[in-house]
């Protein structure tokens, strides 16, 4: 097996994601448990996700849920990929990662992004719109602020019990965030696999640029991107079809749909503007036997030098999904 892949960390985003048939609460529950396989299989991190009025994702917020998982946890890594900025104010966003990190010290990591609501009427919903995302340089500023004392934005404030503790910050990189992470001296997680040439560019810049902080010492690039792995390919492919469908189905409704078994997908009659956008959306999409995934997964690593590799798959058959995960964590020992 490639040493590159025994010698970097692999950690999982789960998205929460409803299924049809099922609603919020089980899919909660599902995030829950699949935490403690992760951590029974010796993945490095795992994160949960910020959506809000989607009716497909049930995590809508990331640090109650965090806090869940890192309760039901107890050596693998917890946080968030990540936190929207934009949709909080930073002294709040301080203060709920100080008590995790006050609850269950050294385990705690605080991804940051810059997304504001999906549609005009969630935003109205969150009291923010577009323009809210273009003050996010200043925002993390002022959250990294919060945790040393350094922030100026509201002197005599301090933020209880966040100040002097240092939950692991990452920056989720989207537009110019891999700038925005090598000035403020942060880690940076990057879409791997959809657009490489791209990401190669951006993490480029990014190492070039980075300013030793605090934070980090160095550059630390963590690759996200969907994984899917199979007795076969067939299998690995049809595990994507569910995501896939669903990411159609946003694009001209607004909204994401629980996930549909892939069998309902392929029974589907699509019409040649929905084919197009489905079969973008599987595209760049590594899936496959174990043997194939594992040679992707070290020329994409070797390429990049990417330091650790976030996991983001999501599928409707939640058994096919841990067996995805356990298949992976083979080729990882």
């Amino acid at each position: 097996m490639s040493s590159v892949l025994r010698d970097t960390p692999f950690s999982i985003l789960d998205r929460s994601r409803t299924r049809e048939g099922g609603d919020g609460p089980r899919a909660l529950r599902d995030t829950v448990a699949i935490a403690r396989e992760a951590e029974a299989l010796g993945f490095h991190r795992f994160w949960v996700s910020e959506h809000h009025g989607v009716p497909g994702v049930a995590g809508s917020a990331p640090t109650v849920l965090a806090a869940a998982v890192a309760a039901a946890t107890s050596r693998i890594r917890v946080g968030t990929g990540g936190v929207m900025l934009p949709n909080h104010r930073p002294l709040v966003v301080a203060e709920q990662f100080g008590v995790l990190e006050s609850l269950f010290p050294g385990r705690i990591d605080m991804g940051l992004g810059r997304s504001v609501g999906f549609t005009d009427a969630v935003r109205r919903a969150l009291g923010h719109g577009k323009e809210a995302a273009g003050a996010f340089g200043e925002q993390v500023a002022e959250l990294l602020g919060w945790f040393t004392g350094g922030q100026t934005a509201h002197p005599g404030v301090h933020a209880w019990p966040a100040e002097g503790l240092r939950p692991a910050p990452f920056l989720l990189a989207t537009g110019s965030g891999a700038d925005l992470a090598a000035e403020l001296g942060l880690p940076l997680v990057i879409g791997g696999i959809r657009g490489e040439d791209a990401m190669l560019r951006s993490v480029d810049r990014y190492r070039a640029a980075f300013r030793p902080s605090p934070w980090a010492a160095a550059p630390y690039v963590v690759l996200s991107g969907t994984v899917a792995v199979a007795p076969s390919p067939q299998e690995a492919r049809r595990m994507l079809l569910p995501e896939a469908w669903s990411t159609v189905y946003s694009r001209t409704h607004g909204v994401f749909p629980p996930l549909m078994p892939a069998e309902a997908v392929e029974a589907m009659t699509m019409t040649s503007a929905e084919r197009a956008r489905f079969d973008a959306a599987l595209a760049g999409q590594l899936h496959g036997v174990p043997e194939a995934v594992a040679a992707e997964l070290a020329g994409l690593l070797g390429r990049s030098g990417a330091d650790e590799f976030l996991v983001t798959t999501s599928t409707y058959d939640r058994r096919r999904l841990l067996e995805s995960h356990r298949l992976l964590a083979g080729l990882l020992s």
